[in-house]
Order: structure tokens, then C-alpha cells, then sequence
């Protein structure tokens, strides 16, 4: 724990102008992230008497080892630094706002040369448009099979797409026409665009024009004696109107509007938003954040609005349509913000329009505002209940390992590491971490085991060491570059100066768990000892009794099997093998699945990757001469010859499906071999983060 007051910087040095600060740990971690109007009277504010400090900011100050500012032109400039840090640094300090579940959107992406339209989760992509967010898929693939009666876009993936280019034949959607087909040239690229801009206009809000024209259209048909497409035109006219229909009118006025609302007790806090657009519910979202520094309702708030609209972005292409859809017109919130002016300010930048921010007083707005409120209330309630288990249980887990293991405190970032091969080939290690009792995915490493001789490791305790020296290693390559010749750290820390991120092995765990018993574990240690890791604790979890073994010891430490310190071991455990066979499987397939162009001098990836893609297969690879191999872009002459040379040596292996007279499969590639014996086995649930080398 550090003593404010060694790190507090001199009053003189500190501006009065407005800008964002950063306090960093002993470890360069950005651990919390603030703006002020005026750094020195803020900055201040935090080297007063700890015992007056609120404990939450206590504990930051005291956690914290250095603290930096940077200097902005004006305070809505400071807002936007500010939610950008936040974003980049994930400090522990900070209020986080997090889903209280993943939602789906309607997402179209109008980044690609032909947009499609699907369902999409997650960190939403710039160039593309999404609406929503809805309460289920189900829901959004309703409403798009509704609408493609209407706006007939394009909803397959890029594989579908290209198989349907190369065919020269729609799949069934285009078929049944609820596909335009741009892939075989019904549509052009330019007119298919067109289509995908009218469904976003008609998805954001903007019904009515389209409603008008369908009627005109089907009254001319009718008039003109044309039944059947008058026909088609009421069908498509009712396909819309259930669409507009599915959103209940809250708002009579044709309203455009978000409306928060917030039920907190003095940890945490439920937030809920309606987005509202002409008038109707089009979609729910909700948070529930833990108060980790101290603010008030009006500042959880700020936070809020920094978190919802703080990713559009002011000068993307697509202009005011998608940015006015995103930002609405007002912005109904319980509080007001310290600093509504400023908050006001910055979306109206964003919106490229006038933005009203305030707390509605009376009639259907705050009717309104009061619905939205008791789903918060609820959800605060729901969350609590499901929490309190979990919650619970991670704490006396934390407490169970911290007494059992003879800990200084308790070990809130865990390290796991685990070794899967088949039969000592294709060796993959994996490091997963937790922190506070959860994985943390985006810190998963995988290690290839090169072993000494470049063919692999002997056994598990000699690539368990090879893995454990160059993670540790990294570390302390990464620690001796943020110290300057005193041995003190320097204010940026262990982070890339390029990028700002942290490094990758910039911090230390505070306990280190092997799969594996006492071989294992000692020959953890010798690599601790070796690179002089003192401040790492580390133990081993053995399969087969569920032992927990020390560095040194002859025995083991059984811990009860009720313990919920050795469930949390076990979960590691499981988790770093899973990861690890993840990792193995794929080594091993991409070592036994290859192609015939691997063996080409100068043909890597990208390039088999083109002629593939221009040729369709192989075997139409195999019938082309130089010259038509050499217009792929990227492949000079002297490639196109060697590859005509491979191929033409190669021999083709006929199968059931060959000719007489052994024409070639159309195959990328010879068949995979059968999978050795002794495979290893296990869960393979998702790829992770890329190998480390």
C-alpha cells in the first residue's frame, strides 16, 4: 500500500487548465481515469488527509504509484479523452457500465461492396448500421423474412455468396425472390445499395413515405386492370405494416427520444433506456454497474451518456441519417449531469443537430420515464438475486486459497498454465488468467513448446518450464524497461509507447497454478529461481486425488472437497486444458491438411488464396498456362511457371467420383490423414487469442 504523498506531484507543476488525468499502479497499470475543469484544484483534491478521503477513493490513492494529465482545449473535449481512455485502459477504479445481458441488433453492413443484412452481437463495427437492440434473434429474423417481401437485400454469408458468383446460380432465396441476387447480376452493386439505404431508412424510424408509395403503387395496378401485381403490392404492404406494428405507440407526437432511468442502492446501480423513434418502442437495453469510486446520480449519469453514444463516431461518412438515428433528438434522463452544458455540447457535435438533455416533467413523457424506471428496479432486483451466490462464493473461494496456501493477501490475478500434445508432437502450452475469480479472456496466451532442439519438448516438466521461462521472461524484460537507472518505475509503466496498451506480459499474477503434481511444480520453480521471481506465489493441482502441491514439499495440501478455494482450482485447471486442446487441435489439423501449392517456391497464403479464388479449384489451376495465371494480381510470370511446374509433376489420385481417364478431383489439397492414436481429447468451444512465439 503506498503513501499518496511519495508520488504527489508539485502544485506549481500542475496546470489550471481543464483536462484528463491518469493513476497508475506500482506496475504502470492505468488503474483509474478522471477529467476536471481545472487539473490542480482536482488533482489536489486527492493528497488531502486519506482518513477524509471516501474509502473507495482511499483505496485507489493508496493503491495508485504515479499519477499523469493531459491538457485539452476546451471541457467537452476532456469528455470525449476521457470515455477514449476509459475504453482503452479498462481501469479497475472506474465505473463500467456492463449489459445485464447480450443483446442481438439488426445489423447491415453497409462497409461491404454488396451489404447484407443479419443478426450480429457484440462490439458493433464501424461502416455498418445497426438497429435495435432487440429482446431475442427470433425477433429480428422475423421482422428481416418480413421485410425482404419489400426490400429484397442480400442475407447470406460470404461463402453462400461467392459458391452462388461462382455457380452462376442464386441459392433458394433468390429463387423465391426474397433475394434480389447481386451474386448473378439480377441487381447491379450500385442498385442493390440502393435497396439496403431504403430498408436503413425504413428500419430507423422513417415508415411513412414508404407506406404512401406501396399504396399508390397498388391503387395503379388495380386501376390498370394489372390484379396480380396489385395482388403482390397488398401482400408486401400488410408484410410492412405488421413490421411497423410489432413497436407499441408510447408517444403520440411521433417522438424521438431516449429515455434512461436508474435504480441504485449505495453499490450498485440498474440502469434502463428506451429507444423511442417516431413515437414507438424500437428497442430495450439495460446495465447494472458496480460503484466503484464515488459518484453521485447525476455523475453515474455522465458516465452513462459517455458509454451509450461515445463510439459514434462525428466524422465518419455516413452523415447526419445514421448519426441523427443513433443520437436522438432529446435525451430524457432521471438527473441531470453536473455538467449538462458540456454533455449537451458534445452531442449536438455528434448528432450534427440540436440535442435537448433533461429530466421530463410531466405527461406521457414521464409516464414514460416512470415505466422505464420500474423495469430498472426490477432488474436491479433480478440481478442482485442472481449475483449473491456468485458473488459469495468467489469471495470465500479467494479467502479459502489465501488461508490454505499461507498467502500475504489474497490472490485476485491467477495464472494457469497447461501442456497438450499428441504423443510428444504438435506441443501447444496454454496460460489462462482470472482475476477477482473470473476468466479474463482477453489475457489467454498460447505457447508453441519448441523444446531445445527445435523438435518439441522431452516431457510436460520441460515445456511447463519452457513456458513459464518466456512468460516470465517477457515480464521481466517488460518490468526492466519501466524502471529507469535507480530501479524506479518511470511514469508510462511497462506500455508499448506506440500503441499506449499495456505489454502483454506486463504484470505479474499473484499465485501461479500448473497442471500437474510435484514434478511439475519443482520445475516451475527452478525457472523461478533462475530469472529471480520472488513475488509470485505458485502451486499445482494433480489430477488424479486432486492434491495441491507446493514447490519443495514431500507432501501435498488436501484441501476438503467442499472447499470452494478448490473448486476455483479446478476451474483453472479445466479451463487452461480446454484452452490448451483448442490450440493443439488446430496445430495439428493445419499440419495435416495440405495443399499441393504448399510446395511452391514463393506461393504463401495470400497468394494461394487468389488463385483459388480467381480459378475456383485446383484442377481449373492445373488446366491454365502461365500467362492466365500471371493476371492474377499479385503473381508474377516466374510464380505462374513454377506453379505450372508443381502441378503438371504432381500426380492426381482418381477417386470414386473420377473418370476413366483420371481427370483430377476438384480439391484444394490432398485428404486429411486419419487422426493418430492417442489423440488428446477434450472441449473445443471457441478459438482464443493468436499462438505467442
Amino acid at each position: 500500500m503506498a503513501d499518496p504523498s511519495t508520488y504527489r506531484p508539485r502544485p506549481s507543476e500542475i496546470p489550471t487548465s481543464p483536462g484528463v488525468y491518469r493513476f497508475r499502479d506500482a506496475h504502470g497499470r492505468v488503474i483509474y481515469v478522471g477529467k476536471a475543469k481545472n487539473l490542480r484544484n482536482r488533482l489536489n483534491s486527492y493528497f488531502q488527509d486519506v482518513a477524509g478521503l471516501h474509502p473507495r477513493t482511499r483505496q485507489m490513492v493508496t493503491t495508485a504509484a504515479s499519477v499523469e494529465w493531459t491538457v485539452v482545449e476546451t471541457e467537452v473535449a476532456s469528455l470525449a479523452l476521457e470515455y477514449s481512455w476509459i475504453k482503452e485502459y479498462d481501469p479497475r477504479f472506474n465505473v463500467k457500465y456492463r449489459d445485464d445481458k447480450s443483446y442481438p441488433y439488426l445489423a447491415v453492413t453497409m462497409s461491404e461492396e454488396i451489404p447484407r443484412a443479419m443478426v450480429m452481437r457484440g462490439a458493433k463495427r464501424k461502416g455498418n448500421r445497426y438497429f435495435g437492440p432487440y429482446g431475442h434473434a427470433w425477433a429480428i429474423r422475423e421482422t428481416v423474412d418480413l421485410m425482404l417481401r419489400v426490400f429484397p437485400i442480400r442475407t447470406c454469408s460470404a461463402g453462400v455468396y461467392r459458391r452462388a458468383e461462382r455457380a452462376g446460380r442464386p441459392c433458394l432465396l433468390g429463387y423465391i425472390d426474397k433475394c434480389s441476387a447481386p451474386c448473378v447480376g439480377r441487381i447491379s452493386p450500385e442498385d442493390h445499395r440502393a435497396l439496403a439505404e431504403d430498408f436503413c431508412t425504413f428500419m430507423g424510424g422513417q415508415t411513412r413515405p414508404f407506406v404512401r408509395r406501396l399504396e399508390q403503387e397498388m391503387r395503379s395496378a388495380a386501376a390498370a386492370l394489372d390484379f396480380e401485381r396489385a395482388a403482390r403490392l397488398r401482400d408486401d404492404l400488410g408484410a410492412m405494416q405488421r413490421v411497423v406494428e410489432k413497436n407499441e405507440v408510447v408517444l403520440p407526437d411521433g417522438t424521438d427520444a431516449d429515455v434512461f432511468a436508474m435504480a441504485s442502492d449505495e453499490l450498485e446501480a440498474s440502469v434502463q433506456v428506451f429507444h423511442v423513434r417516431d413515437g414507438r418502442v424500437r428497442g430495450q437495453r439495460g446495465w447494472v454497474v458496480e460503484k466503484v469510486e464515488e459518484l453521485d446520480d447525476g455523475e453515474l449519469v455522465e458516465r452513462l451518456l459517455q458509454q451509450v453514444y461515445g463510439d459514434i463516431d462525428p466524422d465518419a461518412e455516413e452523415r447526419t441519417a445514421t448519426r441523427s438515428t443513433a443520437v436522438p433528438r432529446e435525451v430524457l434522463v432521471p438527473v441531470l449531469p453536473p455538467d449538462v452544458d458540456q454533455v449537451t455540447t458534445w452531442l449536438r457535435g455528434l448528432r450534427g443537430a440540436n440535442v435537448d438533455v433533461r429530466v421530463p416533467q410531466r405527461g406521457d413523457k414521464r409516464a414514460l420515464a416512470q415505466t422505464v424506471r420500474r423495469n430498472a428496479e426490477h432488474a436491479l432486483v433480478l440481478h442482485k438475486t442472481r449475483r449473491a451466490g456468485d458473488l459469495t462464493s468467489r469471495s470465500q473461494a479467494l479467502s479459502d486459497l489465501t488461508e490454505a496456501l499461507d498467502l500475504p493477501e489474497a490472490p485476485l490475478r491467477i495464472e494457469c498454465y497447461d501442456i497438450s500434445h499428441t504423443q510428444g508432437t504438435h506441443q501447444v502450452g496454454s496460460m489462462v488468467v482470472f482475476e477477482d475469480g473470473l476468466p479474463r479472456k482477453s489475457a489467454y496466451r498460447r505457447f508453441i513448446v519448441r523444446g531445445a532442439d527445435g523438435s518439441g519438448a522431452r516431457d510436460d516438466t520441460e515445456a511447463i518450464a519452457e513456458v513459464l521461462s518466456r512468460r516470465f521472461r517477457n515480464y521481466r524484460t517488460a518490468r526492466e524497461e519501466a524502471t529507469d537507472d535507480d530501479g524506479k518505475p518511470l511514469v508510462s509503466g511497462p506500455v508499448d509507447p506506440e500503441t499506449g496498451r499495456p505489454s502483454r506480459f506486463a504484470y505479474p499474477p499473484n499465485l501461479v497454478v500448473v497442471d500437474g503434481g510435484q514434478p511439475q511444480v519443482n520445475a516451475a520453480q527452478r525457472v523461478f529461481d533462475e530469472l529471480g521471481v520472488e513475488d509470485v506465489a505458485l502451486v499445482g493441482l494433480a489430477k488424479r486425488l486432486e492434491e495441491v502441491w507446493l514447490p519443495g514439499e514431500d507432501f501435498p495440501i488436501v484441501l476438503p472437497r467442499t472447499s470452494a478455494g478448490l473448486y476455483l482450482l479446478q476451474r483453472l485447471r479445466d479451463e487452461a486444458h480446454r484452452f490448451a486442446i483448442t490450440a493443439h487441435r488446430g496445430r495439428r489439423s493445419k499440419a495435416m491438411t495440405r495443399s499441393v501449392l504448399d510446395d511452391v517456391p514463393g506461393l504463401g497464403p495470400t497468394r494461394q488464396k487468389a488463385l483459388l479464388a480467381h480459378f475456383g479449384s485446383v484442377a481449373n489451376l492445373r488446366r491454365a498456362t502461365p500467362e492466365e495465371i500471371a493476371a492474377v494480381k499479385g503473381v508474377g510470370l516466374r510464380t505462374a511457371q513454377a506453379v505450372v511446374d508443381a502441378l503438371r509433376t504432381t500426380p492426381t489420385a482418381p477417386t470414386a467420383a473420377s473418370p476413366a481417364d483420371g481427370a483430377s478431383p476438384d480439391v484444394a489439397g490432398s485428404a486429411p490423414t486419419p487422426e493418430p492414436a492417442g489423440a488428446a481429447s477434450g472441449s473445443a468451444d471457441g478459438p482464443g487469442p493468436g499462438l505467442a512465439s
